[in-house]
This record gives C-alpha cells, sequence and structure tokens, in this order.
C-alpha cells in the first residue's frame, strides 16, 4: 500500500480529515483522564472500614423521653445492651458514640511529646465499654484487646477525668511516631501543650475508618478508649447478626427495646450497607456521568467517522470504479479507506495523548489528583484505532462492492 497517493488526496481535501483527527484528540484526551477519575473514585468507594462482613452491622440510636441522671444513664445503657444482646441472631452488641461512613462524630488533636506546639494529627475518637474489636471483628495486629477492668465511667457534664489507656490505628501510629516499628507501650497526648491528656497505648489495630472516611492516610488515623460515657441524650449502639439475618434482627430489636417500656424511643435504626451508600453516593454519581460521558463520545466519534466514509465513498465512486476496471480487488479497495483512516486517528491520537496530559497536569495542580498512568493513553489510543477501523468498515466494504459498470454509469 502506498501512502503517498492516500496523504496526497487527504492534503487536498483538509477540512473533513482534520475536523475527525481534532475530535478523536478531544475524546481521547477526555476518555483517558475521565477513567482515570473513574478507576480513583471506584477505590476510594471500595476502600475496607476495617469492619469484617460489613453486610451483618447495624446500628440503633434511642433517646430518653426526660432527662437522666448519670446513675440512670448507666443503668440504661447496661439494660439496653442486655436487651439487645438476648434478641435471637445478635452475634455482639457495643454501646459506641460514633461508626464509620457515618459522616458525623468525634475528632481530637493529639501529639507525641507535652512541648509539641503543633498537633501531629487529628484522630477520630471513638468512645465504647464494649469491645469493638470483638463486635466489628478488627484486626488486632499489636498488643491487646481492652476487658472489662479497663473500663471507666465518666459523667462528661460534670468530669474531668480522662480515661488512661487507648488503643490506635496502624496509620495513626505511623502518623505520630514515623518510623517506629512497635507502637504498643507508647505514650500518646490527647491535644497539644500542657493541657494534653496521656493515655497509654495498649492496642493497635490494623485498620478502622473514621466517621468521615476522609480520602488518605486521615480517614485511617482513629483511636479507641474504654469508657462507658454519660452526658448526651441520646445512646446508640452497634449491633453484629448472623450472616444473613441482619433485617429480621433489625425489626425485633425495636420490638424489643419498645417492649422494655423504659421510657424512651427509637430514633433510628440504620445499616452500614445504607451508610457507606450514603458516603460515597456523589463518588458513584460521578462515576456513572463520566462513564456516560464516555460512552457519548465515543459514540459521537464514531458517528463522525462513519459520516467522514461515506461521503468520501460517494464522491470518489467514479474513482472506485475506474480503479476497480484496471484490476484493484475488493480487499485493495478495503484496505485503502482503512488504512486512510488509521493515518487520521493516528494523527488525532498522538494530539490526544499530549492533551491527555496537559488536562492531566490542569487537575493535579487544582485538586491533587494522582497523574495519569501511562496506560490510559495506550488504552485509550487502541480504542481509538479499534474504533476508527470498525467504524469506517462499513463504508470501506461498500465502496469495494461498487461495481466498475455501476460506477461509471452514475458518475
Amino acid at each position: 500500500m502506498e501512502f503517498r497517493p492516500i496523504l496526497s488526496a487527504l492534503l487536498r481535501n483538509k477540512t473533513g480529515p482534520v475536523l475527525v483527527a481534532i475530535q478523536v484528540a478531544l475524546s481521547l484526551a477526555i476518555l483517558a483522564n475521565a477513567l482515570h477519575i473513574v478507576n480513583i473514585r471506584q477505590a476510594v468507594a471500595a476502600r475496607s472500614t476495617g469492619i469484617v462482613q460489613e453486610h451483618d452491622i447495624f446500628h440503633v440510636q434511642v433517646s430518653p423521653l426526660r432527662e437522666l441522671s448519670h446513675e440512670e444513664q448507666l443503668a440504661r445503657i447496661k439494660s439496653d445492651t442486655a436487651v439487645l444482646r438476648a434478641v435471637p441472631g445478635v452475634v455482639s452488641v457495643a454501646n459506641t458514640s460514633q461508626t464509620p461512613l457515618s459522616r458525623s462524630g468525634n475528632y481530637n488533636s493529639v501529639s507525641a511529646d507535652l512541648k509539641q506546639d503543633k498537633e501531629s494529627g487529628v484522630a477520630a475518637f471513638y468512645v465504647s465499654p464494649d469491645s469493638l474489636v470483638k463486635t466489628w471483628g478488627l484486626k488486632l495486629i499489636e498488643g491487646r484487646d481492652f476487658n472489662d477492668g479497663d473500663v471507666t465511667e465518666i459523667d462528661q457534664n460534670t468530669s474531668k477525668d480522662f480515661p488512661k489507656i487507648i488503643q490506635i490505628t496502624k496509620a495513626m501510629g505511623e502518623k505520630v511516631w514515623p518510623g517506629a516499628t512497635s507502637f504498643v507501650g507508647k505514650t500518646l497526648y490527647i491535644g497539644v501543650g500542657p493541657e494534653a491528656h496521656p493515655v497509654r497505648v495498649i492496642g493497635v489495630i490494623d485498620t478502622l475508618q473514621s466517621p468521615g472516611a476522609q480520602v488518605g492516610v486521615d480517614g485511617e488515623t482513629s483511636t479507641i478508649v474504654p469508657v462507658r460515657l454519660t452526658g448526651d441524650r441520646n445512646a446508640q449502639y452497634t449491633v453484629r447478626t448472623e450472616p444473613g439475618q441482619r433485617d429480621r434482627v433489625m425489626k425485633e430489636t425495636e420490638e424489643a427495646l419498645r417492649r422494655a417500656a423504659n421510657n424512651q424511643v427509637v430514633l433510628k435504626t440504620k445499616t452500614l450497607d445504607d451508610d457507606r451508600k450514603e458516603r460515597y453516593r456523589a463518588d458513584v454519581g460521578l462515576s456513572w456521568m463520566l462513564v456516560t460521558v464516555s460512552a457519548l463520545l465515543l459514540l459521537v466519534t464514531a458517528s463522525g467517522i462513519v459520516g467522514m466514509a461515506s461521503l468520501w465513498v460517494t464522491q470518489r465512486r467514479k474513482q472506485i470504479g475506474v480503479r476497480r476496471a484496471l484490476g484493484a480487488r475488493r480487499l485493495d479497495i478495503l484496505r485503502y479507506f482503512i488504512t486512510e483512516n488509521i493515518m487520521i486517528t493516528s494523527i488525532g491520537v498522538f494530539t490526544g495523548v499530549l492533551l491527555a496530559l496537559g488536562l492531566n497536569q490542569l487537575l493535579v495542580s487544582a485538586l491533587e489528583m494522582a497523574r495519569l498512568p501511562a496506560t490510559y493513553m495506550l488504552g485509550g489510543a487502541a480504542i481509538f484505532w479499534a474504533l476508527g477501523i470498525a467504524a469506517v468498515y462499513g463504508p470501506a466494504w461498500r465502496a469495494a462492492s461498487i461495481s466498475p459498470a455501476m460506477a461509471t454509469r452514475s458518475a
């Protein structure tokens, strides 16, 4: 196949090829970055909370109908916990101040030394008198879990007491003590400066996401303290059920709490799946939007190539007939149009790669996105080359099927 005649023909009619090449370039630049963003968003939404078998977890929040004293709240928490544990299908229950992915919770500044005037990081602050390691199936990689003797009872409205021990996540330890290989036994300070509270690390958890589940390491810097806390009007419990029993147990849990007749109302029950869905709703929506835009770009680009090829077949009908009369085979005509399209698409692809890099650089500087891997550009190039061949094949086949007599008579 001689490329010079094809190039010469393209240069005589530049408008169509240039428009198609521009369309391919823009589509490739947008497609590569769009798919990169989709992949990042999907990876973010698929992150583990650290909780094993999330489908078996739900939370229930209750509120008393009147103000309760410290002693009454302690008794109510113990009573509610016992009621929930008695429901058939319940594996474990824990009273907790907050839950991962809920987008509502408490955070504290932490530091490694009282002399610091700047925090080492910010940690999600989980408070529970029960074992969250057991209820959530958290992976304890160093140290031990809390026991009943570790639990303190604190009225946050009147007492300035603070727990003496704490569990931290691996990400929290690495942020506070960079380079350390062990964190158990270290003293972590909750707060900054002389007023910070010292707590001793007794256990390290592999992963526990914060309520906000922020992107990056901040979403996994969490702590747990063994406290039965009063002073909040509402109480929250997290429940693990037997596999497949969650929905039934949720209904029976509400009924059991109401039957207890303890002058409180069930504010809401919510699954961890619901929290995950709401937390990542925007990420999923963005992904679907970008996928839709990408599909439309491919469709529009394919339509442009088909339209251009069909127009060229019509314009070159006599030329095709003459070539057939001089002995050109159908394969020769088919190869001519496909080669011509590959040349146009290649110009668009190479330009699109440069545009994709430029667009990604803009996103990196403005939105702190990761740089675009070469695989996306190579994959995008392959898609558009394949799309170009597929789109031009129909018109090219029709051109190759024109008989010399028909082409000459209709010219």
